[in-house]
C-alpha cells in the first residue's frame, strides 16, 4: 500500500501541453481530394513561459507531435506579477481583439476559448480576460501573446521614467 504523494510544487512544474484545435482540412488535386489535418497546441511551463504550434499531417497524431515540436521552439517568456499580470493589456491579432486584466487571489482564470488555455499554460493563477471581434483560435491566442507582451517590468519604468513607482500597499516616509 505504498501511495505517492505529489506536492504542489511537483504538479506546478510539469509542463501543460494542450491541443486547442483540430481542423479536417483538403487538397483538390487531379484525381479528387486530399485529406489532413491540422492541429493547433498550446506549450507552457506554468512559470511564465509558453509557446504556440501549428502543425499538418495526413493523420491526427502526427500532426499533434508536429505541433507540439513548434510550440517547444517558439517558446517565450513573459512578465508574471504574483501569479496575475502587472497591469491592464490590449492585444490585436488579425481582427481579433483581446483585453486582459489583474485580478485578485481567489479569483481564477475567468476567460474563454484560447485564452484561457495560454493564460493557464502560462501560470497565471487570477486574471479576467475578454476576447472580442473574431473567435478564430488562432488569431484568439496570437492576440494574447501580443498583449502580454505589451507587460512592463517596474525596474525598467523606473529606470525609463526615473521615478519610483509604488503599489500603493506601504505608506512611505
Amino acid at each position: 500500500m505504498n501511495k505517492k504523494l505529489i506536492n504542489d510544487s511537483d504538479v506546478e512544474n510539469q509542463a501543460y501541453e494542450k491541443v486547442v484545435k483540430i481542423n479536417r482540412v483538403n487538397k483538390v488535386v487531379k484525381g479528387g481530394k486530399r485529406l489532413a489535418f491540422r492541429a493547433f497546441m498550446v506549450y507552457g511551463d506554468k512559470q511564465g513561459s509558453v509557446g504556440l504550434g501549428l502543425g499538418k499531417s495526413k493523420e491526427v497524431p502526427t500532426a499533434i507531435k508536429k505541433a507540439l515540436d513548434k510550440a517547444k521552439k517558439s517558446i517565450e517568456k513573459f512578465n508574471l506579477y504574483t501569479h496575475t499580470i502587472p497591469h491592464v493589456v490590449h492585444g490585436k491579432a488579425g481582427s481579433s481583439n483581446v483585453f486582459i486584466k489583474p485580478a485578485k487571489p481567489g479569483t481564477g482564470v475567468i476567460a474563454g476559448g484560447a485564452l484561457k488555455v495560454v493564460l493557464e499554460a502560462l501560470g497565471v493563477k487570477n486574471a479576467v480576460g475578454k476576447s472580442l471581434g473574431s473567435r478564430n483560435p488562432i488569431n484568439v491566442a496570437l492576440a494574447t501573446l501580443d498583449a502580454l507582451r505589451k507587460c512592463k517590468i517596474k525596474k525598467d519604468e523606473e529606470v525609463e521614467r526615473n521615478v519610483m513607482i509604488s503599489f500603493g500597499n506601504k505608506k512611505d516616509n
